[in-house]
């Protein structure tokens, strides 16, 4: 071989190994791809072909694309997350990542820009208003300086139930306004609620619904950023008259408090006046604003009032359903209890079993179906598929809930699931099969005042009250889909007097 073709011989070999050094390089530099997703079309993307009930559209979707995939809604690429394994691993693999917000316009516009916990940013506000809320609202502490107001307000449910006896009650409405009533009471004791009890509540339960209804609705503005400004359905207008509305009730309980005795011992307060004096008393790192606090008003009126009485509008529907459960739940009750009281708060944890139904309407019917969405803070790599920075993520907890992997006959209401590992599922977020509250830092604030109300409120509707359909009606348990997943038809049932005399009702 003569020292030409050596020559080139060896250079082509460096050649051929510089190419292959290249390409493998180059590989190591493509990003992985999107995860995949239905076909869209130009400028609209998915949008013609997405099913209104969007939890059980995503289920249909995931049996075809898997557990993550992506739609294109609009120019609004979203990310969907069906699994418990995914959910793990970004709620606590990469919660750090994944604990930002991507709201929607009504979001912003409901909570003075986003300044609330549902929905504001990963970020020291965030972090310094949750950690308040927290630590001080929802201690043990607070709450149970706070009993005599639930107490109350509970006693008087079952005196306007007791008026009712024979008639029918709309379940959910009846709920939400004592609930309403609990809320306001904690807030800001009596500056507003016993002013117009009835009046007022009904007005905020109109207020809170049609909000809730606002932030469920498709706004062409979050799909097409260009158009926002034009507010083509009107929907950003009608969500500021409803803050401007509530900005005055907060502004008014505001001034009357600023006023209030400061000799009074911290735990006697209401929250509203424990706050006005913690911004006052607190330094540049732990205080927050006027606007701050009215932002986190808004989301314990509007979230801590329609999702409790949604949950036990579904739980009576079940117990409705199955009288065998509803057996079971009287003989506890009854045997905790008895006949002649009424439920007190601290009998609650000798109820497992009335806690495993709640458990089990949360599992079936999660308040929040899709959970507010969550939005990486940087792009990363989840199940081999890049999630880019900013994108919106739901994770379907009604789908991974109904997982027949994780639960045996999951579209079967057996409350008697929870009793066998009791203290499993708890509301946390710590089992990945049973999200209703979501987890990681982004799980419900409200945990522990939801665990209290809403057991609290149904223990009492069925110890003091036997309850039966209107004559001729059916139950219907069908779902009718927002950012809270209600009934379609409203509950509306016929209270019988249950307890041994009348004064129990007084």
């Amino acid at each position: 071989m003569s020292t030409t073709r050596v020559a080139a011989t060896i250079v082509a070999a460096f050649l051929i190994i510089f190419w292959y050094s290249w390409l493998m390089n180059k590989s190591k530099t493509i990003s992985p791809p999107l995860p995949p997703g239905p076909r869209g079309l130009p400028l609209v993307g998915n949008l013609p072909f997405v099913e209104p009930e969007f939890h059980r559209y995503f289920a249909k979707l995931s049996e075809i694309y898997g557990p993550i995939f992506k739609l294109q809604l609009g120019r609004k690429t979203c990310i969907v997350i069906g699994s418990n394994f995914l959910a793990k691993q970004i709620l606590k693999g990469r919660d750090a990542i994944f604990a930002n917000r991507d709201p929607p316009v009504v979001a912003l516009a409901a909570t003075y820009g986003g300044l609330d916990i549902a929905w504001r940013p990963n970020s020291e506000g965030w972090r310094k208003l949750r950690k308040v809320c927290v630590r001080e609202m929802m201690s043990n502490t607070t709450l149970d300086a706070c009993y005599m107001l639930r107490r109350r307000e509970l006693r008087k449910m079952v005196k306007e139930v007791y008026e009712k006896v024979g008639s029918p009650v709309n379940i959910g409405e009846q709920i939400f306004l004592t609930i309403l009533n609990i809320i306001l009471s904690m807030l800001w004791g009596e500056a507003l609620h016993d002013k117009d009890r009835k009046g007022i509540g009904v007005e905020l339960q109109q207020a809170v619904l049609e909000i809730v209804e606002l932030l469920g609705k498709p706004n062409i503005s979050d799909l097409y950023a260009a158009l926002a400004k034009l507010d083509l359905q009107g929907i950003e207008s009608k969500i500021n008259k409803l803050r401007q509305w509530f900005d005055t009730i907060f502004e008014s309980v505001i001034a009357d408090h600023n006023y209030v005795d400061q000799a009074k011992s911290k735990i006697s307060k209401e929250f509203l006046q424990f706050l006005l004096e913690h911004m006052k008393q607190g330094d540049n790192k732990s205080t927050f604003s006027i606007t701050e606090l009215k932002a986190l008003f808004m989301d314990i009126i509007v979230a801590g009032t329609d999702t409790k009485s949604t949950t036990v509008e579904w739980a009576m529907a079940e117990i409705l359903k199955h009288p065998e459960v509803m057996a079971k739940i009287h003989e506890e009750l009854e045997r905790v209890v008895g006949n002649n009281n009424i439920v007190e708060e601290s009998q609650l944890p000798e109820l497992p079993y009335l806690e495993a139904v709640i458990k089990e309407t949360l599992r079936l019917h999660p308040p929040i179906p899709l959970l507010i969405p969550h939005s990486p803070s940087i792009s990363c790599t989840v199940a081999e598929y890049t999630i880019p920075k900013g994108l919106r993520v739901f994770f379907n907890v009604w789908e991974i809930q109904r997982n027949p992997d994780a639960w045996n006959d999951p579209l079967e209401f057996q409350p008697d699931r929870f009793l066998k590992e009791a203290g499993k599922s708890d509301y946390w977020g710590n089992d990945f099969n049973f999200l209703p509250f979501g987890s990681g830092r982004r799980v419900c604030a409200g945990i522990p005042l939801a665990d209290r109300m809403v057991k609290h409120a149904l223990a009492t509707l069925l110890h003091s009250f036997d309850w039966k359909l209107e004559e001729g009606t059916e139950l219907d348990l069908t779902e009718k889909f927002g950012i809270v997943l209600k009934k379609m038809t409203p509950l509306v049932c016929i209270p019988t007097a249950k307890l041994s005399t009348a004064e129990s009702y007084c």
